[in-house]
């Protein structure tokens, strides 16, 4: 048997180790997709509708409709919890959190009229919206329509993004927080409108319309899109919160 040279014996030592963390890291990785994976599947059953009202979230139940282990969802249950899109069940666990539609119905118009003030402003005392804020906004969304991203509950970050920059531009540092925490209120139920690729497509085209009027001045025009944008994803969320509620109380996709 031919003897291991000291230094390969310390090179086969090391190349255990890197193998051994290596393999470490995969795990790592692949636990974290698989409980991505369940995050985001999870979510958009729930804003479907597709778990009965009342009914227990069930850890071990959901792990087998989505192939997982218990662990995945256990975490993907938490990071919905944070975001009010489940609640707590009398018996232990999740159940599917009901949105109050008129709650939402009343905080869109304070949305609403917020958002029209901070639009007309620069206007009212005689400046324009800032152009270094403005201009990168419009580039950002050109970009977006030239390859508009898959339809996602998560892009409701991107368009809430959009609104608050404008706000921002407009040079109402106070208003643009009051308008971000009046998003964060309503986002449970406007990830709603970002299940289809036609409602992709509309909010950044929308959007990219109302940046590129501001930047070159045209505000009547800025102003009646503005509105008809946000009037369209009114209506879009109600509708789809309307049936998603009714699918909830006839006890969700079977």
């Amino acid at each position: 048997m031919t003897p291991t040279h000291p230094r390969n014996t310390t090179y086969l030592r090391s190349a255990a180790v890197y193998t051994a963390r290596d393999t470490a890291r995969e795990r790592t990785a692949s636990g974290a997709l698989r409980s991505d994976e369940a995050y985001h599947e999870l979510k958009t059953r729930i804003l479907q509708g597709d778990f009965p009202l009342n009914v227990r979230l069930g850890e071990t139940r959901l792990a087998a409709l989505l192939g997982v282990s218990r662990t995945p969802v256990r975490e993907a249950l938490k990071r919905l919890d944070a975001e009010g899109l489940v609640e707590s069940h009398p018996e232990g666990g999740f159940q599917p959190c009901v949105p109050d539609t008129v709650v939402v119905r009343h905080l869109y118009e304070v949305r609403l009229g917020l958002e029209l003030q901070l639009l007309q402003r620069p206007a009212r005392n005689g400046t324009r919206h800032d152009p270094s804020i403005m201009e990168p906004l419009r580039d950002q969304w050109r970009a977006l329509a030239a390859a508009a991203p898959d339809p996602d509950p998560g892009f409701v970050l991107l368009d809430e993004s959009f609104h608050v920059t404008l706000a921002r531009a407009s040079g109402n540092q106070v208003a643009a927080e009051l308008l971000q925490q009046v998003n964060e209120r309503i986002r449970v139920v406007r990830m709603q409108d970002f299940l289809t690729h036609e409602r992709i497509e509309a909010t950044i085209a929308e959007h990219l319309g109302v940046a590129e009027q501001v930047l070159a001045g045209e505000m009547v025009a800025a102003e009646s899109a503005f509105t008809a944008h946000i009037t369209a994803s009114i209506q879009v969320v109600e509708e789809r919160v309307r049936l998603a509620i009714a699918r909830m109380a006839m006890g969700g996709r079977r």
